[in-house]
């Protein structure tokens, strides 16, 4: 755009004392020349804009207030570490597994992974199994055994009386994650 070839004087006749006067006469003789429906319509149109733009505002500035309220809470949540299960070694079971064969001799003890079970063939060895039980509970430094299966009596199949499979894990944890937000 060249700025010496534009024409001010046509911008001066719109700023000027006189077009002033005509915009006021023009507001003035708008009812008479727009018809009254029409203003009422654009009155209603801009008084819901201007309602539509201060209910956002507030709504704006509650969602601000709001979100700084947010971190401010999360900033106060704590790391709290993971504790998650770890199944233990099938070395270190079934070596546990051959020295409680030795000492429950009425009773069938396996090894199957980390899990251990123990069948009887009477329930006359019902002592013995019990013991056997919680021999497994208390059997290795952190294990955390869960009964899976358990039967005494007419509970059990025709072959066995007595039977238990007990799960072995061990309890691990895993440190706090940071949350560096």
């Amino acid at each position: 755009m060249n700025f010496k070839s534009f024409n001010w004087k046509y911008i001066q006749r719109y700023t000027s004392s006189k077009a002033t006067g005509d915009f006021n006469r023009f507001l003035e003789k708008l009812p008479q020349n727009a018809g009254q429906t029409v203003l009422i319509a654009a009155a209603i149109a801009w008084g819901t804009a201007a309602a539509l733009g201060l209910f956002t505002a507030i709504q704006t500035q509650k969602m601000i207030d709001l979100r700084a309220e947010l971190k401010a809470t999360e900033a106060l949540k704590p790391s709290v570490p993971k504790i998650k299960t770890v199944g233990i070694n099938k070395k270190d079971v079934e070596k546990f597994v051959t020295k409680a064969k030795e000492s429950y001799k009425g009773l069938d003890i396996k090894a199957n992974g980390s899990t251990i079970i123990i069948t009887g063939q009477s329930t006359v060895n019902f002592t013995e199994f019990r013991e056997a039980v919680g021999h497994v509970q208390n059997g290795g430094n952190g294990w955390r055994v869960s009964l899976e299966k358990l039967c005494v009596g007419r509970e059990c199949d025709k072959q066995y009386k007595v039977a238990a499979s007990l799960q072995v894990n061990k309890v691990s944890v895993e440190a706090a994650k940071s949350t560096g937000k």
